[in-house]
């Protein structure tokens, strides 16, 4: 199967994006910088997980209030996308919210299952995917109007993480039923 020019972009985009978290949590599970380490107890993880969530957020509160400032100023959209057709401004707008939307209810339902299921010395991966988030979203609104491939490595660098961290929470999970024992935290 051949792949088309917009095929061969998302690709490489995605591989970047995926080369990138694999080195930012891979670093942070391995160094295990003590800054990105919470307390020794799991209340102390999710409290951690929650103060770096600020993070994804901040992009979730950005996006509503740009399609906000966009409605607000625009006669065609005022009365929101329920009561109008929407400019195509209006429906970039909200297609990068519905995103974000996504991508945070995702990363913020696993991070706080990392931080209660996971190693306190692997906890510094939510404050590395966090980052990951914020940077990744910027490039995902920066790329979004130019199409799939200028918004691969935003979307690879907010989903990638998300999936790592529950993959490898999943994997815990799965070794502890089959030792038929707990891990220690």
């Amino acid at each position: 199967m051949m792949l088309t020019e917009k095929q061969r972009g998302v690709l490489g985009g995605m591989v970047a994006g995926l080369g990138v978290t694999i080195l930012g949590l891979g670093a942070a599970i391995v160094v295990r910088p003590q800054a990105l380490l919470p307390g020794e107890d799991v209340s102390s993880a999710i409290v951690h997980a929650l103060r770096w969530d600020v993070l994804l957020v901040v992009w979730l509160a950005l996006n509503v209030g740009m399609l906000a400032k966009h409605r607000f100023f625009t006669p065609a959209d005022i009365d929101g996308g329920g009561l109008s057709e929407g400019t195509s401004a209006a429906k970039v707008l909200q297609s990068i919210l519905q995103n974000t939307l996504e991508q945070v209810v995702l990363a913020f339902s696993v991070h706080l299952i990392w931080a209660a299921a996971m190693p306190r010395t692997w906890q510094a991966a939510v404050p590395a995917a966090a980052m990951l988030f914020f940077v990744g979203r910027l490039s995902f609104w920066r790329g979004y109007a130019h199409g799939a491939p200028a918004r691969a490595v935003g979307f690879a660098l907010t989903f990638y993480p998300t999936v790592g961290l529950l993959v490898l929470s999943v994997g815990r999970l799965a070794w502890e039923v089959v030792a038929g024992g707990s891990l220690s935290h």
